[in-house]
């Protein structure tokens, strides 16, 4: 395995989503507080990374291994184990690795900020294995986005609020909520892209049990309710309400693009890329709007 496949085994492409949240956290700490501990907070970024990139390893090794992953039913060349014939142990020790970081960065957080810390760490861990892995996998049923989006929308957010030092009451939650719904989106039209694979395997994802034009529906109602929850975290002024308007429309208009070309297999690699230009927009506007907040 080299460099290149084991970035394509993390999809470090899709870090974007983790790093959306953290960097949202940080403003909104920035924002409430006046300032961010930084050292901590880059051992922070560390630990989530490297939980976020074991977990993708994980789901790589077990949806080839559960022939999830084949090369009838998936065109994505970044599967190196269908495509390039990598091992899919690589995948799983690569997990395991990550892992270890993880754990190193997040005991040395226990021991400046407390046990609440490794209490979320450990369920980030148990949640990072089981949404691929166990005898009952999360990503296998209706509520897989709301646990990928939960963790890395919310549980995220509210570790770097807890390590620097914030409380984390109702404030803190609503703010993570329109993360949650986006991310939501993002895994949703993955799944509807899926559909067909994901139904041979077996899997009874929420795409799949609405079909894929109420996925459509679905998709586009995460994204209206992740712009419209931030009118009810933040205070928005006028200026606030034009921007936050501006980058709901455009996100539309990628939805809508979206739409057209369809969703399925051949397709989820624009679909895919599209709905990461979407959320780009969403971070971008919901960043803005704290600062201006």
């Amino acid at each position: 395995m080299n460099f290149t496949q084991f970035m394509r085994i993390v999809e470090i492409r899709t870090k974007i989503v983790s790093i959306s949240t953290l960097s949202l956290g940080f403003l909104y700490v920035a924002r409430v507080q006046g300032h961010v501990e930084w050292v901590v907070g880059l051992l922070v970024i560390a630990a989530a990374l490297c939980v976020d990139m074991a977990t993708t390893a994980f789901n790589s090794f077990f949806d080839f291994e559960r022939k999830v992953d084949s090369k009838s039913t998936n065109r994505e060349s970044d599967k190196v184990l269908v495509h390039q014939g990598v091992p899919s142990g690589y995948a799983l020790l690569t997990s395991l690795i990550l892992y270890g970081l993880a754990g190193i960065f997040g005991l040395v957080l226990v021991v400046i900020h407390g046990w609440s810390i490794l209490v979320l760490g450990i369920a980030s861990l148990m949640v990072g294995y089981l949404y691929s892995g166990g005898p009952y996998p999360i990503s296998r049923t209706p509520v897989g986005e709301v646990f990928a989006g939960g963790f890395l929308g919310s549980v995220l957010f509210i570790v770097v609020a807890i390590t620097q030092n914030m409380e984390p009451g109702w404030p803190v939650f609503l703010a993570t909520l329109p993360s949650l719904l986006h991310i939501a989106a993002i895994l949703t039209v993955n799944n509807t892209c899926d559909i067909q694979g994901d139904t041979a395997a077996g899997r009874r994802t929420l795409s799949i049990i609405l079909g894929k034009n109420k996925s459509q529906g679905v998709i586009a109602l995460e994204i209206l309710f992740a712009y419209g929850l931030i009118f009810l975290t933040l205070p928005i002024s006028v200026f606030g309400g034009v921007v936050a308007l501006g980058g709901l429309g455009v996100s539309l208009l990628i939805f809508r693009s979206m739409v057209h070309q369809g969703f399925s297999h051949e397709t989820k690699g624009p679909s895919m890329g599209q709905i990461s230009k979407s959320f780009l927009v969403f971070t971008l506007t919901y960043g803005l709007l704290i600062l201006l907040g």
